[in-house]
C-alpha cells in the first residue's frame, strides 16, 4: 500500500527531525525517562488519537452520508471500496501508536484502574479496525461487486438512493437474497466501526478530564 508507506515514512522523518533538531532541543541527549521524551510521547499520543477520532467522526457521520445522498449508487460503492481499506489502515495505525504510547507511559503493574480501562478501550478500537480491515471490508467489497453485477443486469445502479433497488428486489429473488447477505455483512462492519468510535470517544472523555484549560 504505497500511501501507507509514504505516511509512515513522513512520520518517521518528522520524529527523527524533532529528536535531533538542535534548534529545538540543543545538545542535550534524550534519555529513556527524560521529560523531553515523555513530552514527545504525549505529543505522538495526542496526534495519533486526534487523527483517529477525527477521521472516524467524519467518515461515520458526515462524509459517507453526504456521498450517499449525492452520488450514483455504483459510483458511491466503488469509491467506498477504495476509501475504506485506507481509512481502516490509517485509523488502525493511529490506534496502535496511541495504545502503545499510553501503555508505555502507564505500565500495567503500576497503572490505576482508570488507566487500565483506557488501555483496554484503545486496544478495542485497534482490534475493531483490524477486524474491519481484514475481515468485514474484503467480504463487503466482494458482495458489493456481485450485487452491482445483478443490478446492471436489471438496468439499475446509476441512480441516487435505494428506491429502484427495493422495487426490483420485490420481483427479483436473486437481488433480494444478495441484498440480505450484503446488509448483514455491511451491518457487522458498521457495528465494528461504531464500537471503535465509541471506544475512542470514551478515551476522549478521559483526556478531557486531564486537560487544565
Amino acid at each position: 500500500m504505497g500511501w501507507m508507506t509514504r505516511f509512515l515514512s513522513a512520520v518517521a522523518f518528522f520524529a527523527i527531525g524533532a529528536v535531533f533538531s538542535p534548534e529545538t532541543f540543543g545538545s542535550k541527549s534524550i534519555g529513556l525517562h527524560s521529560p523531553m521524551l515523555t513530552t514527545l510521547l504525549k505529543l505522538a499520543h495526542l496526534l495519533c488519537f486526534s487523527t483517529a477520532f477525527g477521521a472516524a467522526l467524519w467518515v461515520t457521520f458526515i462524509g459517507g452520508i453526504i456521498m450517499f445522498k449525492n452520488l450514483p449508487r455504483h459510483q458511491f460503492g466503488n469509491l467506498q471500496s477504495k476509501m475504506f481499506p485506507a481509512y481502516f489502515s490509517m485509523v488502525g495505525v493511529c490506534c496502535a501508536v496511541a495504545m502503545g504510547v499510553f501503555a508505555y507511559l502507564h505500565p500495567w503493574k503500576t497503572s490505576t484502574t482508570a488507566e487500565k480501562y483506557q488501555i483496554g478501550f484503545l486496544l478495542a478500537a485497534f482490534a475493531f479496525n483490524l477486524t474491519n480491515l481484514f475481515v468485514f471490508t474484503p467480504m463487503t467489497i466482494e458482495m458489493m461487486k456481485q450485487r452491482h453485477k445483478i443490478e446492471r443486469e436489471a438496468s439499475i445502479g446509476e441512480e441516487i438512493g435505494w428506491t429502484k433497488n427495493q422495487e426490483i428486489a420485490k420481483k427479483n429473488p436473486k437481488l433480494a437474497a444478495m441484498n440480505k447477505k450484503f446488509g448483514m455483512i455491511h451491518g457487522l462492519s458498521s457495528l465494528a466501526n461504531i464500537m471503535s468510535f465509541g471506544s475512542l470517544a470514551v478515551h476522549s472523555w478521559y483526556l478531557a478530564g486531564k486537560i487544565d484549560l
